[in-house]
């Protein structure tokens, strides 16, 4: 069996939390384009990982890990993902909110 858990390196490293509420709309569209930018994700320098689950209401959160803070800037700045966001605002989300957070001590069983 196949773990759902990101693989995160030794502490120090970053998380980015994204919670969300979707909308009832746009599901197809959303379920695409949320798969290009796992994918893109995967090959930005400093991706570590990401864990993510949404309820039956449309309450999601998504952790992205990253190597330092200059990763995720260049992650925010990435023209797909720029673009992603802004279908984010129009369509997909009732609201969200993103945290970023210092992983300084991690473990898991």
């Amino acid at each position: 069996m196949s773990s759902r858990f990101a693989k995160t390196p030794k502490t120090p490293y970053y998380v980015v939390t994204f919670t969300s509420q979707r909308t009832e709309s746009h599901q197809k569209e959303y379920d695409e384009i949320s798969d290009i930018m796992e994918s893109l994700a995967e090959k930005q320098p400093g991706y570590l990982g990401v864990e993510s689950a949404r309820d039956s209401s449309g309450l999601g959160i998504t952790l992205s890990y990253w190597k330092d803070r200059e990763s995720i800037l260049n992650w925010k700045r990435n023209t797909d993902h720029l673009l992603a966001q802004k279908l984010g605002k129009e369509k997909f989300y009732e609201n969200y909110s993103t945290r970023v957070a210092k992983v300084e001590h991690a473990y898991e069983l």
